[in-house]
């Protein structure tokens, strides 16, 4: 039931991030998370994206831009090896989160006019080498990366056929070192090879259905879907990875109505806040801190108001104007509360 889901989620993925530019990768990521384990993901990833990298070169090879593949590329593998060896010792939610937050960063793009224009000077060699070598880095650990350089491809000036042709030029060398630095580090299981023919049957079908959507589309319209297709990738990974890093982390949140509003207990990392929304006052962020860990002047009368006392728990509270700290203090079953 899962490799057919993936199927049909690839064909769908794969036919729309060549209408848009890309960003099949980072869609599909929540897909594969369903079925492999994080490590896995960006094995499938890469072997589903060097199919559909092949396909995209043999339908629009007249229109590579060899200019920006003879320095992107050299300068993306060294990148990859480092990314590949970073999954080995990291887990890809903590990029995930922040790539997700970039992407929806363009969230303002579709709201205005898409200007068609040329780049007004070619990027160096040097700018070439560098953006290569990120998009190695973050593609190794990851396992995608096409749209986080879309703007890269867009500012320079490229046409709806040059910047497909382009992109996947400049990904098949760096998928296919990928493939062979994860099988070196023993990340390729079966699992993920399955999934990876799977992902690349779908993107071969997918190839030949964008042959034909491609030429149909203006260029107002293909940008206005690339950045589209960035926010929706964008979406995708902040889901994927705040739901990941919240289970390991042990990250909750519990509401809870009460006169005049409702507080949200927070927990995670170790710690603990609670949130408390009142309609008539603003809102407060409360949590435990240990008396050791206070200001000399607040430790000094907080050790003061606990002499003799049973229990002493003190809580800092901030609200967007101000801090202060409560002391909670029990004697004989009584609880009395002071505001530092």
């Amino acid at each position: 039931m899962f490799l057919a889901v993936l199927f049909i989620c690839t064909i769908v993925a794969f036919t729309i991030s060549a209408v848009s530019g890309g960003g099949a990768g980072l869609v599909l990521m929540p897909v594969l998370r369903a079925g492999l384990p994080m490590a896995q993901v960006p094995v499938a990833l890469s072997l589903g994206s060097a199919a559909s990298s092949v396909m995209r070169m043999g339908v629009f090879i007249r229109h590579i831009d060899w200019r920006i593949v003879r320095w992107f590329v050299p300068a993306s593998l060294p990148g990859a090896l480092l990314g590949t060896w970073l999954l080995r010792h990291a887990s890809p939610a903590y990029a995930e989160l922040v790539i997700g937050l970039f992407l929806m960063g363009n969230l303002p793009m579709l709201w205005r006019k898409p200007r068609i224009v040329a780049a007004s000077r070619p990027a160096t060699h040097g700018t070439l080498a560098v953006i290569g070598f990120l998009a190695g880095g973050i593609s190794g650990f990851t396992g995608a990366v096409g749209l986080l350089f879309n703007g890269f491809y867009l500012r320079y000036g490229l046409s709806r056929e040059r910047l497909v042709a382009t992109r996947a030029a400049n990904e098949i060398v760096l998928h296919l070192v990928k493939l062979v630095l994860y099988a070196y580090f023993g990340l390729m299981t079966r699992e993920a090879l399955v999934a990876g023919a799977v992902l690349g049957a779908a993107a071969i079908v997918a190839a030949f259905v964008s042959r034909q959507v491609i030429p149909r589309l203006g260029e107002a319209l293909f940008r206005r879907a690339g950045y589209a297709a960035m926010i929706v990738a964008g979406v995708a990974m902040l889901d994927g990875s705040t739901a990941d890093l919240a289970q390991r982390h042990g990250v909750t949140v519990q509401a809870s109505r009460v006169a005049g509003g409702f507080d949200a207990q927070v927990r995670g990392f170790g710690r603990e806040a609670t949130l408390e929304f009142r309609r008539t006052e603003a809102m407060e962020v409360e949590y435990v801190v240990a008396v050791a860990d206070l200001p000399h002047h607040v430790r000094t009368q907080v050790e003061q108001l606990a002499e003799g006392a049973d229990h002493v728990m003190v809580e800092a509270v901030h609200t967007l104007t101000r801090r202060a700290f409560e002391v909670h203090v029990w004697r004989g079953g009584v609880m009395e509360k002071y505001t530092l």
